[in-house]
């Protein structure tokens, strides 16, 4: 990546173990794609009022050559109600 990974965490805490998985899921992008530019990885906890679906949320965004940009949003439905942060990182990834 020619920018570095940019990694924000919001309603939950920043441990090295979700860090380094994150950033471990973002190196092997380059794998499928070499000329990745950006990637930020946004990990949320969960809302005051939630009261249904994982409690976690995983944002990942990549722009690449010639300037686009791609997204992927993981908000596990009610087939995951109980998926933990780790689990919900691997599958956004």
């Amino acid at each position: 990546m020619r920018v570095p990974l940019e990694l924000s965490f919001r309603n939950v805490p920043r441990t090295e173990r979700i860090e380094e998985m994150v950033r471990e899921r973002a190196a092997k992008l380059e794998k499928y794609h070499d000329q990745i530019i950006s990637c930020h990885v946004a990990v949320e906890g969960p809302q005051e009022h939630q009261s249904s679906g994982s409690p976690y949320r995983v944002r990942i965004s990549l722009r690449v050559p010639p300037g686009h940009e791609l997204a992927v949003d993981r908000e596990p439905g009610q087939d995951h109600l109980h998926d933990d942060l780790p689990t919900v990182i691997h599958r956004a990834f």
